[in-house]
């Protein structure tokens, strides 16, 4: 299937690098010391601002506080982060103004994690640090479109996650979703347009009569 579109945005955790054991691993601890079921509360803040989480989990408490303390931790722990499959391959052939990263991590921790997996940080990127409403707000995609000089309707979102998706849907992107984290019902219950397991079988080259990007997606 080939789909032409103008630039590409992507999610980061799940998505470009596969962080998943890293983030579990410190949101199920934090879980345990504030008294909350584990696997639950990290699997409902994945693909979330860590500072929303807070708040609905814990609205008395010293929110900034313990951002700061969780973020730290991540920042900290990079062990087993790495980028997924042919991710690496795809960014290379791609123009440096046609993509850029959402993510929903602030600057400090996606850098943190781009450079653990070995990539290169985009200039114009959107992290939690500039929006006012994270996913599934579309305010995230809509500004990531936004710095490439694009509206979202021009762009493919890549998500892994179902508030990513609603997102990047919610702004008027197409969704390609990667089955790193969700299962299809609940990525195609958000909205995706199609799934992908990784991007050993994603392309794209620019279509040197339109300027479009042509996406091919196996």
């Amino acid at each position: 299937m080939v789909v032409s579109t103008r630039a590409l945005l992507f999610d980061l955790d799940g998505v470009l690098v596969d962080s998943t054991p890293v983030i579990t691993r410190i949101w199920e601890q934090w879980a345990r010391e504030h008294g909350f079921p584990p696997e639950k509360t990290a699997r409902e803040a994945h693909g979330r601002p860590s500072l929303e989480s807070i708040r609905e989990l814990l609205p008395d408490a010293d929110h900034e506080a313990l951002n700061r303390d969780l973020e730290q931790r991540e920042i900290d722990d990079t062990e087993g982060v790495v980028p997924l499959p042919g991710i690496v391959r795809l960014l290379a052939s791609l123009p440096q103004e046609r993509w850029t990263i959402v993510t929903s991590c602030t600057l400090a921790l996606a850098e943190a994690r781009i450079r653990a997996g070995g990539l290169l940080v985009p200039p114009r990127m959107v992290t939690s640090s500039d929006i006012s409403n994270g996913k599934p707000h579309p305010e995230p995609y809509l500004k990531g479109a936004e710095a490439l000089g694009y509206v979202a309707a021009d762009c493919v979102a890549f998500e892994d996650a179902p508030a990513g998706v609603r997102s990047a849907k919610a702004a008027g992107a197409r969704v390609v979703a990667l089955r790193t984290t969700t299962g299809d019902d609940e990525l195609l219950g958000a909205g995706a347009d199609w799934i992908v397991d990784d991007f050993t079988g994603v392309s794209a080259v620019v279509d040197g009569s339109s300027g479009l990007l042509q996406l091919k997606l196996d």
